[in-house]
């Protein structure tokens, strides 16, 4: 499986990425031997994800989220959690 992710960093900024281990790309992040971006914003949180049957689909779509502007990952963002979570309301 292939996923696309979202991270929100110390700081509250977000990070976008794309991996085949999600699990374990998190231990990385936190660890400090993630990408450059999120080594000086630790720790992380995941806060989105979807997962791809293709690398080629998942980087795509991470590409097209890095696209986006902030106000608008938030909006994806709190329509995945609303979806997880269909109680709060």
């Amino acid at each position: 499986m292939n996923y696309v992710y979202i991270l929100k960093c110390k700081d509250e900024t977000l990070y976008t990425g794309y991996t085949n281990d999600l699990d374990n790309r998190i231990k990385v992040h936190n660890s400090g031997k993630g990408a450059k971006y999120t080594r000086c914003r630790l720790p992380i949180e995941l806060i989105y994800f979807e997962k791809y049957e293709t690398k080629s689909e998942a980087m795509k779509r991470e590409y097209y989220i890095k696209t986006l502007k902030r106000v608008d990952k938030i909006k994806l963002i709190d329509g995945f959690n609303e979806h997880m979570n269909p109680c709060n309301e």
